[in-house]
């Protein structure tokens, strides 16, 4: 959305779409001079086309800032600014949210964006959305449509959190009359449509040429996936693609390092490498197996092994862009003897770990590490893969038929959502951590900060999971794609900002 903000910023101070479109050219060129398509590399693809229902980051990740937008939305430091919003002021009490809308907005069905629309979608995420993340919508006592160009929203108690989540994918604003078909027909007020999808392999992306705001560089933008890492690499290099989106294989960053036609792009992300453990069943259900299970496994040695020492290990589920980040890897350190005396006073002192990984590559390399060092403790570790995602998500995430796994949570500011819900899949339940989360967002800024960090401590503390490190934002790209940003702090691959030089 970074050509949105530009645009923004003048004005106070993201079944498919009809159209076949041009198949893009491999690499971006086509036959005679510079084409504006453009190939992006991608890991994790869609199992439908439709968030409000089906949990996964691949969906906003495709679609999000490109097809949909919000109100408001984040820049790459993790800041909100505005959106489909030109500008907004908050009531003294913190309860009462007034948005004045931009003014010739429109869906890519002809419909014009109003007041109306994101009345009917705040209230859409509250009535209809099924996936675990609309809990944060629930705060929203009512939105109102004051004009056509004003929207009103007040909550049932000052949340310091809600409009952050405003910028996420619950924030995405939909049409009245657009929603039939979300898993295979988008609807946005994005300058891209969904004009092709071969299941399996590529999605592709067409521009509006009736786009309200901004026209984006590229006309076309093919996001085409990969499920082995080695193949996504060598995409770049045989020019089948011009970026890598996220480095898969990051042993290998040593070839495009020294090679004059590539960039690569090293920041860090939102990403938190999670080892889940199944609270609501043995064997951990036990606080003494889980924090064994922690310090069973040295994170440094295996970030080296699995992922070339790239990433950074953080202890807890926050990252160092959030406000609340505090360095908590000195909970249950690396001790392997430490491991077995706690698993031999537990409930469970030899326990069989069933490890369902997702078929990504962190996950399966990492699982690896984990199985060795778990074993060395004392479990006995049953490792098996599950297709990622429909087979992983539904035998996983929702049924929960799994003791351990191992999954990137890319969303932002996601510990309440993993952490104050028993009903989420790790089935974690911690009044004291609850408690804290929800001082925490009733509270201004500094309490919000202070109540976050306790929360995060105590649930390092409590072993709630296994934070095994936090993925770096890792891109290779050609030496002439320009915009690409240093950290992927959102929940979309944003290609709206980026052009060829």
């Amino acid at each position: 959305m970074r050509r949105l903000l530009a645009l923004a910023a003048t004005l106070v101070l993201t079944a498919c779409s009809a159209g076949s479109g041009t198949s893009p050219a491999p690499g971006g060129t086509g036959g005679s001079g510079a084409s504006t398509d453009l190939a992006v590399g991608m890991v994790a693809e869609p199992a439908n086309l439709d968030f409000t229902t089906t949990d996964g980051a691949a969906i906003p990740q495709a679609l999000l800032d490109n097809v949909y937008e919000g109100l408001v939305a984040v820049d790459d430091a993790g800041k909100i600014v505005p959106g489909l919003a030109k500008s907004w002021e908050v009531s003294p009490d913190r309860k009462t949210y007034t948005f004045h809308l931009v003014e010739g907005a429109t869906f890519s069905n002809g419909s014009p964006f109003t007041a109306d629309d994101a009345v009917f979608s705040i209230e859409r995420v509250k009535k209809d959305w099924t996936t675990s993340l609309a809990k944060a919508m629930s705060v929203v006592a009512r939105a109102e449509a004051k004009d056509p160009q004003t929207l009103v929203v007040t909550l049932s108690r000052p949340s310091s959190d809600w409009l952050y989540r405003m910028t996420t994918r619950i924030g995405a604003m939909f049409s009245r009359t657009g929603v039939a078909d979300l898993a295979t027909t988008t609807v946005g007020t994005g300058p891209y449509v969904v004009d092709r999808w071969n299941r399996g392999d590529s999605l592709h992306l067409r521009r509006r040429d009736d786009y309200w705001g901004e026209q984006p560089f590229f006309s076309g933008v093919t996001l085409k996936y990969f499920k082995d890492p080695t193949a996504l690499n060598n995409a770049v290099l045989t020019d089948a693609i011009d970026i890598v989106s996220t480095v898969q294989a990051p042993e290998a960053l040593g070839q495009f390092t020294g090679d004059q036609r590539f960039q690569v792009i090293e920041g860090t992300t939102n990403g938190e490498v999670v080892l889940s453990f199944n609270h609501a069943k043995a064997p951990f259900d036990d606080r003494a197996v889980r924090q064994a299970a922690r310090q069973a496994i040295d994170k440094k040695s295996l970030m080296q092994s699995c992922w070339a020492g790239r990433g950074t290990l953080i202890g807890s589920m926050v990252p160092p862009t959030d406000p609340w980040y505090e360095d908590l890897t000195s909970i249950h350190p690396p001790d392997v003897e430490a491991a077995k005396k706690l698993l031999a006073q537990s409930t469970h002192p030899t326990p069989t770990v069933r490890l369902r990984l997702p078929t990504l590559p962190y996950a399966t390399s990492c699982g690896q590490v984990v199985k060795s060092d778990l074993e060395k403790a004392g479990f006995t570790v049953q490792l098996d893969q599950l297709e990622f995602p429909a087979a992983w998500v539904t035998q996983v995430m929702k049924n929960g038929d799994y003791d351990a796994s191992i999954v990137a949570h890319v969303e932002p500011r996601d510990l309440p959502a993993l952490y104050s819900n028993p009903d989420y899949y790790l089935h974690y339940d911690n009044p004291e951590v609850t408690k804290a989360i929800a001082a925490a967002d009733a509270g201004d800024e500094a309490t919000q900060v202070a109540e976050m960090k306790k929360a995060a401590r105590l649930i390092s503390q409590d072993a709630a999971s296994d934070w095994l490190f936090l993925l770096p934002n890792l891109m290779v790209a050609k030496k002439d794609i320009a915009g690409l940003p240093q950290n992927a702090v959102g929940e979309s691959f944003d290609v709206t900002g980026l052009s060829r030089g």
